[in-house]
């Protein structure tokens, strides 16, 4: 409710530590918002690579990703992708915050893909439609684009740790695409809802999922929420893998739509899902966050 403390389950030191974080990294940003549009981006990578990832730990958690589901990844690759995942991580969040440059650059935003038509079809006949991803490019990216040429595009999302930065971080998205729904019984049953009218929702699968299925993921059981399968065949929505690939540039991208999943059951659809994501890592693998506890 309004004015509800967002800290109250925390003790006195973790929100010390919590405020701490959010100072910090809020200053930053600050700052950075402050630049020209692509030296933020360019810059806030470079920070993120340089003083965060080791600080938070994400250098070791890629290494030890990688050695278990890639094993035979050349080391020279690895310690690429160590420096080029955090990079894109940091871009990404400060493309978070910079929605009104985003929306004077969708001319560089490439949409294209087998899907595109179909979903595009969709859409203007409002029909339920239900958009996957992962942390994959920037995957809020596509997000935006819906937003503008279709009006609105939910999306849910699973609250922030860090609760001083949630609040600014959640009000960012927002500026991105409305409507957001967080990842508890009241959200889902909004997003159902919004769903059922004939929107779109985007969601992402790649998180581990105690509750979950246990499914192939890099030829590794991962445990993988079954929601986006099981809203999908219980509302008659079609499942679309979307990816947002950053170019070489490190500004600009190409949005690709794949062909939306078949409908059979929940398991083996959410497999799809997964082998379509593995498959767009492969491809770009500095563009997935490796710094997710995925396989447990």
């Amino acid at each position: 409710m309004p004015g509800d403390d967002p800290a109250a389950g925390l003790t006195t030191g973790q929100k010390i530590q919590q405020y701490s974080v959010n100072l910090v990294l809020w200053g930053l940003m600050r700052a950075a918002l402050a630049l020209p549009y692509a030296t933020r981006v360019r810059l806030f990578g470079w920070v993120t690579t340089t003083l965060v990832a080791p600080l938070a730990g994400w250098r070791r958690r890629i290494r030890e990703n990688l050695a278990l589901v890639w094993p035979d990844l050349p080391q020279a690759e690895v310690d690429r992708l160590v420096r080029a995942v955090p990079d894109n991580a940091g871009r990404t969040l400060i493309e978070i915050y910079s929605g009104p440059d985003i929306r004077r650059r969708l001319d560089l935003i490439q949409l294209e893909g087998p899907g595109l038509a179909e979903l595009e079809a969709d859409a203007a006949a409002k029909k339920p439609i239900i958009c996957v991803s992962g942390h994959f490019g920037n995957y809020t990216m596509f997000r935006l684009l819906m937003a503008v040429r279709h009006g609105s595009m939910a999306a849910l999302y699973r609250p922030l740790n860090n609760v001083y930065f949630n609040e600014h971080y959640v009000a960012a998205m927002l500026d991105n695409a409305t409507p957001l729904f967080p990842r508890n019984r009241r959200g889902l049953a909004e997003m159902v809802k919004y769903l059922r009218q004939g929107n779109m929702v985007a969601m992402l699968h790649d998180q581990h999922f105690g509750h979950g299925a246990e499914l192939e993921f890099f030829g590794h059981p991962a445990k993988t929420a079954l929601s986006p399968a099981e809203l999908a065949l219980k509302y008659g929505a079609k499942v679309f893998p979307i990816y947002n690939v950053r170019q070489k540039d490190g500004l600009s991208f190409r949005v690709l739509v794949e062909e939306p999943i078949p409908a059979t059951d929940a398991e083996t659809m959410t497999q799809q899902m997964n082998d379509s994501l593995e498959a767009a890592i492969r491809r770009n693998p500095a563009q997935w966050l490796w710094i997710h506890r995925r396989w447990k």
